[in-house]
């Protein structure tokens, strides 16, 4: 019978500690509005809230009317009506259900030009104490005596949509939870990332509004100096978990996860576009989403040759995959790099790869296609499972390797793959959003309802038929070779493949090792043990404990850091070679 790691040390909330602000967090209604009187009393009578998608603006603009004195103008009294956005974008929005093509305009487009001037006008003459409130508020109120911005994590929004609130853009998009989230990520939230880096330097106080009943603000000279010390400095972001059609069991014995929930199938530990930083000034905390350090720091963060060569994108991407006790993932594959910037418009392709956490005697990976497999029959196979017909017989077409715990498997994008049941991956992969062409779903229908999307067009034109059995065996399995050896242990690579742009190290340690950075953010889990510590050479930051499963992030910056352990552990580290 399966046995579930007992470490039970993974850390559900880590922080990172801030110094020389302490009490410079300002928490709840009351005291985020008493600052607000304290600038109106110093003569700042021009108040520009800026709010990022998803920030629920009809609350506080119900708060602010309250005030005595105070005229709130609304940026959706100029934003364009929601048919004519859809028209507008609909080569971005698209019909599909998952993707959309990146838009890289700006909040502006959004907008009536002369309904912004004749507000501008309005809002420069307003002979009194007046608020812009809304997405693209700094649009009417160019030169606010006061700006604050107003922010609200990724996987917030998500839950927001999950529980009814639509698109800023274009409403509901008839409850679909995908298709909200599509519009979020390839137009509303480029956007409002834009307009977010636009206005540094202006910005007076940063608002934390994942919390509707408790907002936390800090004056910008804090926020930037969190920004600084962890752009410096070994971090940890705020995981998410969540339920999947396939999901398992592990995460919530391992991690100690609600009991309730009846799986937890994936999780993002490790990819800022999606996760949070908490922030501790002191004893309070305000959070804050992790991509504004990439944006805000690139340089420090990603290093030389890896900001010159994706900008301030975040390009390595940690996740887990829990099938323990649930089901096989999709059958999938993902797209080659040619295909995704003319279909998409993105810069680089999510090749990837598993790392084999926790295995058992059963568990597998569907890897590769056959020898000799007619790319024409599975096609037509394919289609014939989704429209209902015969089920897919997946092992015609591909291949089914066994797998055990600390295997790597390596799928540069192209490769017919997927994980079987009883199976943890922490998935190392690249980070241009999931596109994942789903071609098999093994019948099943989604936790929305309805069918999970298939994209078997996409798919057929992006399966490489030659990466066939003796291939993959060749090139994406026990590709494990020791690099150095130390009186510590080893140090092995274990990928990725010559295809893919992510290097994999696996330090096995007891006792110390300096680790180099490479000019590149380096990415690590601890995969084996309790725990370990990641240590400065020159006291440069504070000791940081690495427990079990958990990821961190270690800045270009740090240029060399120690990992230390009293017993034997295993360290997985990415970065861009």
């Amino acid at each position: 019978m399966y046995a579930y790691p007992d470490y039970h040390n993974y850390d559900l909330n880590p922080v990172t500690d801030i110094r020389g602000f302490d009490g410079a967090v300002v928490s709840g209604w009351d005291a985020v509005l008493h600052v607000l009187d304290t600038e109106l009393a110093a003569g700042r009578w021009r108040i520009c809230f800026e709010l990022y998608p998803g920030v629920d603006e009809e609350a506080l603009a119900a708060m602010l009317v309250r005030k005595a004195g105070i005229r709130v103008f609304r940026s959706t009294d100029a934003r364009l009506p929601a048919p004519v956005l859809l028209e507008r974008f609909s080569g971005y929005i698209t019909q599909d259900r998952v993707f959309g093509r990146m838009y890289t305009g700006s909040l502006e487009d959004c907008f009536d030009p002369q309904t912004l001037q004749r507000m501008q006008a309005e809002i420069r003459s307003w002979p009194a104490p007046c608020i812009a409130l809304g997405t693209g508020a700094a649009l009417l109120m160019p030169e606010a005596d006061s700006l604050w911005h107003w922010d609200l994590t990724r996987w917030e929004i998500q839950l927001r949509m999950r529980r009814g609130m639509g698109t800023w853009m274009c409403g509901t998009m008839d409850g679909q939870q995908l298709t909200k989230y599509k519009v979020g990520f390839f137009m509303e939230w480029r956007m409002a990332d834009q307009m977010k880096r636009a206005l540094s330097g202006r910005i007076r106080y940063r608002v934390d509004a994942d919390d509707p009943d408790l907002p936390r603000l800090i004056p910008e000279a804090a926020y930037q100096a969190a920004l600084d010390q962890t752009a410096c400095r070994p971090f940890r972001m705020q995981a998410y978990f969540d339920p999947s059609v396939w999901g398992g069991q592990w995460m919530k014995n391992v991690f100690g996860l609600d009991p309730e929930v009846p799986n937890y199938g994936w999780s993002f530990d490790g990819v800022p576009e999606e996760n949070a930083i908490c922030f501790r000034f002191g004893n309070d905390t305000i959070t804050f989403p992790a991509i504004n350090l990439v944006h805000a720091r690139p340089l420090a963060l990603l290093g030389e040759h890896v900001y010159g060569r994706f900008g301030a994108e975040f390009p390595i991407r940690f996740d887990f995959l829990d099938t323990m006790e649930g089901g096989n993932l999709s059958l999938q594959v993902h797209p080659l790099t040619e295909y995704i910037q003319k279909t998409f418009g993105m810069h680089y392709t999510q090749d990837e790869s598993y790392y084999i956490l926790d295995a058992t005697d059963e568990s597998c990976v569907y890897l590769g296609v056959k020898p000799g497999m007619d790319l024409g029959a599975f096609e037509h196979a394919l289609r014939e499972a989704q429209s209902g017909g015969k089920p897919l017989d997946a092992e015609q077409f591909v291949n089914r390797f066994p797998v055990r715990k600390h295997d790597h498997v390596l799928i540069p994008a192209g490769t017919v793959h997927c994980s079987g049941k009883n199976t943890v991956v922490l998935e190392i992969s690249a980070t241009p959003y999931i596109f994942t062409f789903k071609l098999w779903d093994w019948g099943r229908i989604g936790l929305d309802g309805l069918p999970r999307p298939v994209h078997i067009d996409h798919g057929i034109a992006n399966i490489q038929t030659d990466r066939d059995t003796a291939w993959a065996r060749e090139n994406l399995l026990h590709q494990e070779q020791v690099i150095s050896t130390d009186p510590a242990g080893t140090v092995e690579h274990t990928g990725l493949h010559r295809l893919e742009f992510i290097e994999t190290e696996r330090h096995t340690i007891q006792g110390s090792r300096v680790v180099n950075v490479h000019d590149s953010v380096n990415v690590i889990n601890l995969v084996e043990g309790r725990e370990a510590w990641i240590e400065s050479i020159d006291g440069a930051f504070p000791s940081t404990v690495i427990h079990y499963s958990e990821t961190f992030i270690v800045p270009a910056s740090v240029r060399q850091y120690v990992l230390r352990s009293t017993e034997t552990v295993m360290v997985i580290c990415a970065r861009v070679r």
